[in-house]
């Protein structure tokens, strides 16, 4: 029988190169997003290449409702999830603290912080109940260390990787495994979304500089969840060769 994750986020970027990995791997998949154009598009290109089940979920994880009725409401065959990807997660402006927009600091600290810890909610206490089950969160480095105009989105994500090691803590005695990669700079949509959609501002930001893609850390989670049961990977680091920080990085001209 094929084990099961769930995405979240995985319409775009790194969770749907996950999917991509995992579906390759034969590994069944429950994808959900905000946009159910995509989810079906990336559903039936795995489908078809991987010989898979997917099931795709219109998801907005900041909807403490919509999730735990999305989890409770799954049929059967998909009611264990084996993966858990908490994947979905943003970053909104660059504005200094005192010139912050709070509907910008709460859409960050609800879907990076509040989303992740609803979908946990509803998956986690399944695991423990089977002894069985691999938690992953997509973290950043910006959660290890802040840069300026990042400060709510580096707090969400210094959020992330102390609940990591927090969950960690409370599943200790059981076989379910918590994982934490913390990926440097990737070229998604992250940036287009960070700057409201403004493409060239975005682009600007991976201007001669040869950044991460989604694949690269698609694969460090394969790596991390395809590793022995008695084998955690606790925390992964993954930088682009060109940054040493999340300040310092070297632009080739």
């Amino acid at each position: 029988m094929s084990k099961i994750a769930f995405i979240s986020g995985a319409s775009s970027g790194i969770g749907a190169a996950c999917a991509e990995i995992f579906a390759k791997n034969g590994i069944d998949l429950i994808i959900a997003a905000r946009r159910m154009g995509r989810l079906l598009e990336l559903k039936e290109r795995c489908e078809e290449k991987y010989r898979v089940e997917i099931l795709p979920i219109k998801l907005d994880v900041t909807d403490r409702k919509a999730v735990f009725d999305s989890f409770s409401g799954l049929p059967e065959k998909w009611s264990n999830i084996d993966i858990l990807i908490n994947n979905a997660g943003l970053s909104k402006g660059l504005e200094k603290i005192q010139d912050g927009k709070i509907d910008n600091w709460e859409k960050m600290i609800d879907t990076n912080i509040k989303g992740l810890l609803y979908v946990t909610k509803a998956v986690l206490p399944e695991m423990i109940k089977r002894n069985s089950g691999t938690v992953v969160n997509i973290a950043s480095i910006a959660g290890h260390e802040t840069y300026p105009g990042g400060n709510v989105y580096c707090a969400t994500k210094a959020a992330v990787l102390q609940l990591s090691k927090a969950i960690r803590m409370d599943v200790l005695g059981s076989d379910v495994r918590v994982i934490s990669i913390d990926p440097g700079m990737v070229e998604t949509e992250f940036s287009l979304v960070r700057f409201d959609n403004d493409e060239q501002r975005a682009k600007q930001v991976y201007e001669n500089i040869e950044p991460l893609r989604a694949e690269d850390i698609a694969e460090a989670v394969w790596f991390a969840v395809s590793r022995p049961k008695h084998v955690t990977i606790e925390d992964m680091v993954i930088m682009p060769t060109q940054q040493a920080s999340t300040m310092l990085n070297i632009k080739k001209l």
